[in-house]
């Protein structure tokens, strides 16, 4: 399995967050899985904060948790400050966030890819890949070394001609230290692939001793943490597994010893500095030709977009136990170096600040999601699935998520059996996966609740429940730990039931859940449960009525979606479609009538137009579906 001859099942190219667990889900699929990477000691590298989850990212977390991922797990147990984010709203928008060790998790996940016996990790940068009659075959690198695939999956993440920004100092580079993949993306064009540019950034990193805490707010970890795996139907020693090797992975107590995050706020010296110097900053001096991300604005960004806004919140987050390294979330910046160095002295707390690495931008290509099928393959290569910051996206969750998916369909395409496709009615997965596929995305794509029309579903406790059949069919997790989530539902199911009937003297418990909103008389039964069969059951109970409504919501759209569209179809051929949704729906290629149906510019008449079409093509009067 060591030699270059070895043709694997799948190779993952890039060990970032997308590429970990592509790499993973393949190897616990019993696939032959090699994993290439240019520094095997920055695998799952955090390369902006130490911070896994926040609104929908910590349901995604749960998401990957559900279909036998090492997000979840590996966030627990190096994780340092655990917080419930929109703890005071509804359940269905509370999401978990976790401050963590930026080198445990690094060096854990390193260690649980070491220990796989399916897969192989080597050192080398991928030059190019190999190309066979319109499929991919394997790929090259820089130490003349090529290995053979059956499947490729692309995590790239920033590194394609990466190119580091400071004012105007520029060096390539796909994060601060390490290199950029120069080659590789003309062999995507050779391949007919589209590449575009994005841009993203990081803040400055400070030395915690030259911090004045005293002027700061201390923003403390939950008294009773939320985790992101599902303890409660894990098997005994998956916390900290002991191989045969008698290896023994990093990792502590989820929740122990918490520590402590900071708050302080830009000032009116700070604005002025930043406004002073825009024609210095390589995003305003048109250095930078890459769209940034909307939702995590650079501090210039900030100043000339929300300029009513007298100041702006900081926060000062550790990078681990075992530094003293401090991350400025809010204050990412592509300024000059000595600019940085007075627009951080004029905030409270850091007037005595020591940097240790400046901010910087960096640009990047990534190759629009419009060219992949939901699967995550390439409409254009055969077998090349991507993955992660190539597709468009930020951050660590949404790419570990399509990495899982794009390793689990990388087997299945290999072996000739079907995908794994995740609804939009199933989860924040499946609403991102088509998001891209079908609407595509012209700057960075971070997940929100108000992308998802079925949030109220998507509460980030009944993860495992809702893709449990998906973790089955494709045997992500141990047959144990589905026997306990079934024992779960069933558990869950009962006390729906009985809540609903049993009564107290104001009437059912149920009547009294929702009119009060809080459980003031439930059975003393039913609280000896786990908290996550007890919370599951409050919040379906609550909010009987909405997930009533939202069920018969899907059920009234299944039919559309499940109305296969022929592959060989000539959208020029079918009277009656308007021109802009023939070039559209002829570029993109949907699947089915419901996707066709979330494509930009294709209106209801277009779907009823195609609709009698395909039922025509078929002979009867109903049209095909799955």
């Amino acid at each position: 399995m060591n030699t270059s001859d070895t043709c694997f099942d799948v190779i993952v190219c890039g060990a970032g967050h997308a590429g970990v667990e592509a790499a993973l889900a393949a190897a616990r699929m019993d696939a032959s899985t090699l994993l290439v990477t240019g520094n095997i000691d920055t695998i799952a590298q955090m390369s902006c904060n130490p911070a896994i989850g926040g609104q929908a990212k910590g349901q995604i977390v749960r998401e990957i948790d559900a279909l036998g991922g090492e997000m979840a797990i590996n966030t627990d147990v190096t994780g340092i400050q655990f917080r419930l984010l929109n703890e005071s709203k509804g359940p269905a928008v509370q999401s978990p966030r976790a401050q963590c060790d930026k080198k445990a998790y690094q060096f854990r996940l390193k260690h649980t890819l070491e220990l796989h016996p399916r897969l192989q990790l080597f050192q080398a940068t991928v030059t190019g890949l190999i190309y066979d009659y319109g499929k991919v075959v394997g790929c090259r690198t820089n130490l003349d070394v090529e290995f053979r695939g059956r499947s490729v999956v692309v995590t790239t993440g920033t590194f394609l001609r990466g190119l580091m920004h400071i004012g105007k100092n520029k060096n390539e580079g796909g994060r601060l230290g390490d290199f950029s993949a120069k080659t590789l993306s003309q062999s995507f064009l050779d391949a007919g692939i589209e590449l575009q540019r994005l841009k993203t950034g990081t803040p400055p990193r400070l030395l915690g001793r030259s911090l004045d805490f005293s002027r700061m707010q201390e923003q403390r970890g939950d008294a009773e943490p939320t985790f992101f795996a599902f303890h409660d139907t894990r098997d005994d020693g998956e916390l900290f597994h002991v191989e045969q090797t008698g290896e023994r992975r990093l990792g502590w107590r989820p929740g122990c010893e918490q520590v402590s995050c900071w708050m302080t706020y830009t000032t009116a010296e700070t604005a002025q500095l930043v406004r002073d110097n825009l024609h210095l900053s390589a995003m305003y001096s048109g250095e930078i030709e890459g769209v940034g991300p909307r939702y995590c604005p650079s501090i210039e960004d900030k100043f000339v977009r929300f300029a009513d806004k007298p100041r702006h919140l900081l926060f000062l987050e550790p990078e681990g136990r075992t530094t003293d390294e401090f991350y400025v979330n809010g204050l990412s910046t592509s300024l000059p170096f000595e600019v940085q160095v007075r627009m951080i002295h004029s905030v409270p707390g850091l007037e005595n600040a020591v940097l240790l690495r400046p901010a910087y931008a960096v640009e990047y290509d990534f190759a629009p999601p419009t060219q992949l099928f939901p699967t995550l393959e390439s409409r254009k290569v055969e077998n090349l699935f991507f993955a992660g910051q190539i597709n468009g996206t930020s951050g660590y969750e949404e790419a570990a998520c399509q990495g899982l998916v794009a390793g689990v369909n990388a087997v299945n395409k290999v072996r000739g059996l079907p995908p794994l496709l995740i609804g939009r009615h199933e989860g924040y997965i499946g609403v991102l996966i088509d998001d891209l596929v079908t609407k595509g995305t012209q700057e960075p794509y971070r997940m929100f609740t108000s992308r998802a029309e079925h949030r109220l579903l998507f509460n980030h406790g009944s993860a495992e429940l809702r893709l449990a059949h998906h973790a089955k069919v494709h045997g992500l997790i141990s047959a144990t730990r589905l026997a306990r989530i079934e024992d779960k539902r069933r558990r869950i199911e009962r006390w729906v039931s009985r809540l609903e009937v049993g009564r107290t003297h104001a009437g059912t418990y149920a009547e009294g859940l929702r009119r009060n909103g809080a459980p003031s008389e439930l059975p003393a039964e039913f609280l000896k449960e786990s908290v996550g069969v007890k919370e599951e059951v409050l919040y379906r109970v609550r909010y009987q009525g909405y997930l009533a409504r939202e069920h018969r919501q899907i059920e009234k759209l299944a039919s559309i979606e499940a109305v296969r569209i022929p592959p060989d179809i000539d959208y020029a051929q079918v009277r009656g479609l308007r021109k802009e949704s023939t070039l559209k729906l002829g570029q993109l290629r949907p699947m089915t009538l419901g996707q066709a149906s979330r494509v930009s510019g294709v209106n209801p008449a277009d779907i009823g137009v195609l609709m009698v079409w395909i039922a025509a093509r078929q002979g009867r009067g109903a049209a095909p579906s799955e």
